[in-house]
């Protein structure tokens, strides 16, 4: 069961046309002055009036909306899958339709308020995100669509084409190209660009456009316009830069676009205005930190954290160091250094230096890009004080192992530690041949003296500390687990887990701790006990219409356990509840299946109900009707496969309303298609014949050429597969086919898809 609230449309959005004017977005299609209950977006595709539009050439954001979160500061991440956080910033909600801008003129530079300053290089399926403190408000996915080149103007002098590309996971219904270019108000077409959409020729004001499919290949879109007249037709050829193709992830049900891409042929990336970082190439590598060069007895100690590369970019392979004499002889300095070939190295020495000399010591990352600009830079100084060494724990028993860390208040000092109670550094400074060098924390298991000190890079030593850790042992009771996601009620969730092992024969479990949180994992009020052995428990006083989750840790005679995993949301119910029921599986049939859709725990004392089917466009091919729509209980066919008819789950969405309030619960139906194969496709003069199998029997299976959609070759039956074989076989065979189709596509009137397929000759 997926719950959504309810939502205003774009009908209280007055905006939307200046939208379009300044950022080429299509306008949402304006119903006032009704409220349209607008579907949920799915996975976190923001909901209209919200949105995420990202323009890829250009490394520039547009965020509207938002306008519940006014003067609020949002966090913006894009993440590169495989990679990590390659690019973020932070900006303030502000009134109006868009709510901030990164990388634009009047907008946000990409590292404001992050430690990340640098402007990344956004490409197709990078993730960009957005959170207010830890809390979620959408995403959009770069969707892989451009466009390959400026407008080609046909000899007639009316028609011009483009061409662009298309990725695989785009979803072709839903891409628009645009030509930009305001001179067109001054021609018949009366307004600032003219646009394609999927399709054939189309009439519009002033020209005629198409948008189609693999004419020029595969992964290719063509764009046709045929304008009234010739002016119009060259100022189109003539647009340079302001050619375009934009692609959305969801489209809701009045035609809202969410999760937009906006590529722009001939934009260049990089920083969008003077003051933001370059991109992640354009400086070479980040430099180290916490760099100190240190006089020593004889050579110049430096120290320093080594860096670590930005995301996307490419790798650290070591480091360059040199001292410079401030002192000019003949127009010259002397210069001494050495090149390190380790990215982990954090310390090198230059010796044979002027002690009546001043220095300074540049330090530079190396890496394929090049070296850091500008170097870091640090001037030696003569350090006499010791440095401070602390330790995350002090001395004590403990019932379990523990993790104790070391710590020093100078970065580049060296901690070393024993655990068999022997110093750390002997008589005279020489450091113990025991001694380890501290480089994360210890896992302290069993009863350990643990002595530590530091020797920072002039020589300084620490006072040597020392912890004594006891460690009992005690056995404690294992992690529960729930055994069932929370039931809701009405302002309660009841919870069931599994009974913990107590830790030992001897021992019992002497009750359990149930911890609710809200969404944001914020602890919401004191825990929940239950005595003994008792694994349910029935969480009330919660807020009516709020997601928790919930966590259980057991107790025995030697104190609690491990707290367990958050258990799956739950949202309390309130007086009006909504429930849609539990998602379903439906496997398909040779005929059309009625499927029942279940409201009945629902608020059923004076109430009226409402399911609506949430489509993914107005022309969605998975369009079903339902019977009973004010039911509790509505019913509708599940359709037989048939072209362009998906296998994607339909979602329908049951509205409940007592007077003035509404709740709406979501419930998604999948059909289960069959699988088919092919086994053999053979073609030779005057035989073609073609083998499969299905996982199921029954239904007919349909030949293609020329692509899923394209002319039929012809049909044949599934049968039952010969014992001791399950499942169905397919069998089609001619004996007058003239010439070999080369690929063939193949569906099932039970669902099952599969092609190109190549025809081979014998």
């Amino acid at each position: 069961m997926k719950t959504s609230p309810s939502a205003a449309g774009p009908g209280n959005r007055i905006s939307s046309v200046r939208r379009a004017t300044v950022y080429g977005v299509s306008a949402a299609v304006l119903i006032a002055p009704f409220i349209i209950a607008v579907p949920a977006a799915s996975a976190a595709v923001p909901t209209f009036p919200n949105n995420i539009i990202v323009f890829p050439d250009r490394d520039f954001i547009t965020v509207e909306g938002y306008q519940d979160r006014i003067g609020q500061t949002a966090t913006v991440e894009v993440t590169r899958p495989g990679v990590g956080v390659i690019g973020s910033a932070q900006s303030v909600v502000s009134a109006g339709d868009v709510a901030f801008e990164i990388n634009h003129p009047g907008g946000t530079c990409w590292g404001a308020g992050t430690a990340l300053k640098v402007t990344p290089d956004i490409r197709p399926g990078d993730l960009v995100s957005m959170k207010f403190g830890a809390t979620a408000a959408g995403d959009t996915t770069t969707q892989d669509v451009y466009v390959n080149g400026t407008p080609v103007l046909a000899a007639d002098g009316v028609t011009v084409t483009l061409t662009g590309f298309i990725g695989d996971g785009v979803k072709q219904a839903q891409v628009e190209q645009r030509i930009v270019e305001p001179a067109f108000r001054n021609t018949a077409v009366a307004r600032r660009d003219v646009r394609a959409v999927p399709g054939p020729l189309t009439a519009n004001v002033g020209y005629s456009s198409s948008l189609e499919y693999g004419v020029a290949g595969a992964n290719t879109f063509t764009a046709t316009y045929v304008f009234d007249n010739q002016d119009a037709a060259s100022i189109a050829a003539a647009a340079g830069t302001g050619v375009r193709v934009m692609s959305w992830q969801l489209e809701d049900a009045v035609a809202n676009r969410q999760g937009l891409t906006i590529a722009e042929f001939g934009e260049l990336g990089g920083p969008g205005m003077g003051g933001c970082p370059n991109g992640p190439l354009q400086s070479g590598p980040v430099g180290a930190t916490d760099v100190i060069a240190a006089t020593v007895a004889d050579p110049l100690k430096i120290t320093w954290t080594p860096a670590v590369a930005v995301p996307g970019t490419p790798a650290i392979t070591g480091y360059r160091v040199h001292a410079v004499a401030q002192t000019v002889v003949n127009g010259e300095r002397a210069e001494f250094g050495k090149r390190i070939n380790s990215p982990a190295a954090k310390t090198t020495t230059i010796s044979g230096l002027n002690p009546a000399e001043t220095y300074d010591v540049f330090l530079v990352s190396v890496s394929s890009a090049g070296e850091t600009f500008p170097a870091v830079h640090a001037i030696p100084v003569t350090d006499i004080v010791a440095p401070l060494t602390t330790a995350s724990l002090q001395s004590g028993s403990f019932r379990t192992a523990q993790q104790l860390s070391l710590s020093s208040n100078e970065a580049a000092a060296e901690i070393y530690y024993t655990t068999d109670g022997s110093d750390v550094f002997l008589t005279g400074g020489t450091l113990s041949p025991v001694a380890v060098l501290y480089t994360q924390p210890l896992t302290i298991a069993a009863t350990t003296t643990v002595n530590f000190a530091a020797i920072d890079p002039s020589g300084n030593i620490s006072t040597q500390g020392q912890v004594v850790l006891t460690i009992t042992n005690d056995p404690l009771p294992s992690t529960p687990t729930f055994s069932s996601p929370p039931i809701a009620g009405t302002g309660s969730a009841t919870l069931n887990w599994t009974a913990a092992n107590p830790g030992a024969p001897e021992l019992t479990v002497t009750g359990y701790s149930v911890q609710a949180y809200t969404a944001d994992g914020v602890v919401a009020g004191p825990a929940r006990t239950t005595a003994g052995d008792v694994t349910t428990l029935v969480f009330d006083a919660l807020t009516p219409d709020t997601t928790y989750q919930f966590t259980v840790t057991a107790s025995n005679a030697n104190g609690p356990g491990t707290e367990s995993a958050k258990s799956d949301p739950v949202q309390a119910l309130g007086a009006l509840v909504a429930n849609a029921g539990t998602d379903q599986a439906i496997t398909r049939a040779t005929t059309a299946t009625t499927v029942t859709l279940d409201g009945s725990r629902s608020t059923s004392t004076d109430t009226t109900y409402l399911w609506e089917q949430v489509l993914t466009s107005p022309t969605d091919p998975d369009r079903v009707t339902l019977t009973g729509p004010t039911t509790v209980n509505p019913t509708f066919s599940l359709p037989l496969f048939a072209t362009p008819m998906t296998n994607n789950p339909l979602t329908f969405r049951l509205s409940v309303t007592s007077g003035s309030a509404v709740r709406t619960d979501e419930v998604q139906i999948t059909p289960v298609a069959s699988q088919i194969t092919v086994t053999g496709a053979r073609w030779k003069p005057r035989d073609f014949r073609i083998d499969g199998v299905s996982s199921s029997v029954g239904g007919t299976v349909t030949i293609h050429r020329d692509g899923p959609t394209g002319p039929v070759i012809g049909r044949a039956p599934i049968t039952a597969a010969a014992a001791p074989q399950t499942g169905g076989v397919f069998t089609y065979r001619v004996r007058n086919s003239a010439t070999n189709p080369g690929s063939i596509w193949i569906d099932s009137t039970l669902g099952g898809t599969v092609g190109p397929v190549t025809v081979t000759t014998r």
